[in-house]
């Protein structure tokens, strides 16, 4: 029985580099919070072993997939992954979740829930109730200052684009072709989220609260932030084409 209480067949994608210190903590975590989902953990060849302690998670419980990549490409890149390999099989739900407990696993069932009539659900931090737990003022600054930045310059009414934490209907994925999406950072939250609002499709958010995570280090650099802002812009130009 790999069902959730609602019917469908649900797999929670999480990418994973040089997570060691929270793979293990955090499929016991989603796991507890729906027992009949399934998780891939989309390993970049973790040099700290992360895939490795994936294996041997999977080993012991069937409910636990890892999908190895050969070296570290990129967020977007691991996603693409993850919703290819569930689109060759029976998922009819998919979400994308951090590693690093920055995601609140107790959010999953309302996120499941939502999809029911939503194609696509956002956890996110800028609605009532959402917010940011353990961030200094520098980055909540930078946080919102790209989002306002996103969310102006290309018009459309999601309140949090870079955010990490959505679900997705089959039906919504397989409107998108994946293999051109462009982003490999996490532009890449910017660009399928735009891309789905121009489809048409049914977007809700829920509120979440982002923690900073305890253990591990940070992915993120100037470099992805700059590719974020990069990738707004080439949106907006190519929207007016």
């Amino acid at each position: 029985m790999t069902e959730t209480a609602t019917g469908k067949r649900v797999l929670v994608c999480i990418p994973t580099f040089n997570e060691r210190e929270n793979i293990a903590l955090i499929v016991t975590a989603v796991l507890k919070q729906v027992p009949q989902a399934h998780i891939l953990v989309i390993d970049d060849n973790s040099p700290d072993g992360t895939g490795a302690l994936a294996d041997g998670i999977a080993d012991r419980d069937e409910r636990v997939f890892v999908l190895h990549r050969p070296s570290k490409q990129g967020l977007g890149r691991a996603y693409i992954a993850g919703f290819k390999w569930a689109l060759a099989r029976d998922y009819q739900r998919i979400v994308e979740f951090d590693a690093d407990f920055s995601h609140d696993p107790a959010v999953l069932p309302t996120l499941l829930t939502r999809l029911e009539r939503a194609d696509v659900v956002i956890g996110s931090r800028r609605v009532p109730g959402g917010g940011v737990k353990n961030w200094g003022p520098l980055r909540r600054f930078v946080s919102w200052g790209g989002s306002v930045y996103a969310k102006t310059l290309l018009g459309i009414p999601i309140n949090d684009l870079t955010g990490g934490f959505n679900g997705f209907n089959r039906q919504t994925l397989e409107q998108l072709d994946l293999d051109t999406i462009e982003s490999s950072g996490y532009a890449f939250q910017i660009e399928i989220k735009y891309r789905l609002y121009c489809l048409g499709l049914r977007i809700e958010e829920i509120p979440i609260t982002f923690a900073d995570r305890s253990r591990g280090t940070s992915k993120m650099s100037s470099k992805i932030f700059a590719e974020a802002m990069w990738t707004v812009l080439k949106l907006r130009i190519g929207s007016e084409r």
